[in-house]
């Protein structure tokens, strides 16, 4: 028995110019011509089922993968090049014993992944209406963001009923009603108060309401935006308890659960709008939509994924918002890596900011 451990793993993107010469032309006809699930992911050349998520807490296999719902005809490019993704796997074993493999990619070639690096995902902003901004501090983001190109706006709801009629009205008038407005109760409330809260706030004509309760009251959901694990997803779209999908970042069980929940999203044909701010929510959420766009659902139709202006100056890949959208990123790896120097500054409770701060509070 040969034994070994992997020693270097290598992808290279290799690439042929095949279209300069028209090759390959036939094979653009048609989504069921250009490729088929065997061909686009099997399992000995990706992943085994149980190493990405089991068939029955995500879909069928059918249902992962097809042609149909990967890509069709009219979204690819006219004159793709072939390519490929060449993976080399090298051991150290004695005799040098190494395993090649290629994962076949759409080349130069898909109008989608040309949409993304020329206009982005689009986003809207929570920036601007947090409960604790003073109605002045309110107009004034507002304004800012109007200006700055945000057609879509996120308010922060739930805490007192007639302050949140007051802080609606004053983003509604603002951005006028053909812009988008959404609302964000955090949990909030149980099922009653929602409905009747909800029926108050009606008015300002808001595209979603994002956690009116518990995300674990699967029944109780009109309308849900996040919750814990696949499992409940699944839960929730089997009860047609979603008008919009929330994944998040980092509440899910990383990309893996997350790209489960983006099938079955795609199964179900319920738009992912992702929850983002926090701390380097954007930064890793950005690959998730890039992806969901690209490889799953090809549609940007009632999709649009949240964005914070804050504490992006503290990661070394900071994301990149242009026209109100996110912009591809073009570094390797899920853009977690913090400075150093910020991650030293904030450590709790030695760092240096905590050290100022701490016994400020305690006199």
């Amino acid at each position: 028995m040969v034994r070994g451990r992997i020693s270097r793993l290598s992808v290279r993107d290799v690439r042929f110019p095949t279209s300069l010469g028209g090759h390959g032309a036939d094979a653009m006809v048609s989504a069921d011509a250009m490729v088929s699930a065997d061909a686009m992911v099997s399992a000995d050349a990706m992943v085994s089922a149980d190493a990405m998520v089991s068939a029955d807490a995500m879909v069928s296999a059918d249902a992962m993968v097809s042609a149909d719902a990967m890509v069709s005809a009219d979204a690819m490019h006219t004159d793709p090049d072939y390519s490929a993704a060449y993976v080399v796997i090298e051991t150290d074993a004695e005799d040098g014993i190494k395993g090649c493999g290629i994962t076949f990619t759409l080349g130069k070639g898909t109008e989608v992944e040309k949409q993304m690096l020329a206009q982005g995902y689009p986003a809207y902003t929570t920036s601007c209406a947090w409960l604790g901004y003073s109605d002045d501090t309110l107009k004034q983001l507002c304004a800012q963001a109007l200006k700055d190109g945000w057609t879509r706006f996120k308010v922060k709801v739930g805490a007192d009923l007639q302050d949140d009629m007051r802080r609606c009205q004053i983003i509604r008038d603002m951005i006028g009603p053909e812009k988008t407005l959404m609302m964000d109760a955090n949990q909030r409330w149980d099922v009653p108060e929602a409905v009747e809260w909800m029926s108050k706030l009606a008015k300002f004509k808001p595209l979603w309401i994002e956690e009116p309760t518990s995300p674990d009251d699967i029944l109780g959901h009109a309308t849900i935006s996040k919750c814990h694990n696949r499992v409940i997803f699944k839960q929730l779209l089997q009860a047609k308890a979603l008008q919009f999908l929330q994944i998040d970042s980092c509440r899910l069980g990383s990309v893996n659960e997350n790209l489960s929940v983006l099938l079955m999203a795609k199964k179900f044909e319920i738009p992912v709008c992702p929850h983002a701010g926090g701390v380097g929510l954007c930064e890793l959420v950005q690959h998730l939509i890039i992806f969901d766009y690209i490889s799953v659902s090809a549609s940007l139709e009632n999709r649009v994924c949240e964005y914070v202006d804050h504490l992006h100056e503290h990661f070394k890949y900071p994301v990149m918002i242009q026209r109100a959208s996110y912009m591809p990123p073009k570094d390797p790896g899920y853009s977690t890596e913090m400075k150093e120097e910020s991650v030293k500054k904030h450590q709790y409770p030695d760092g240096e900011v905590w050290k100022k701060l701490l016994p400020a509070q305690e006199n």
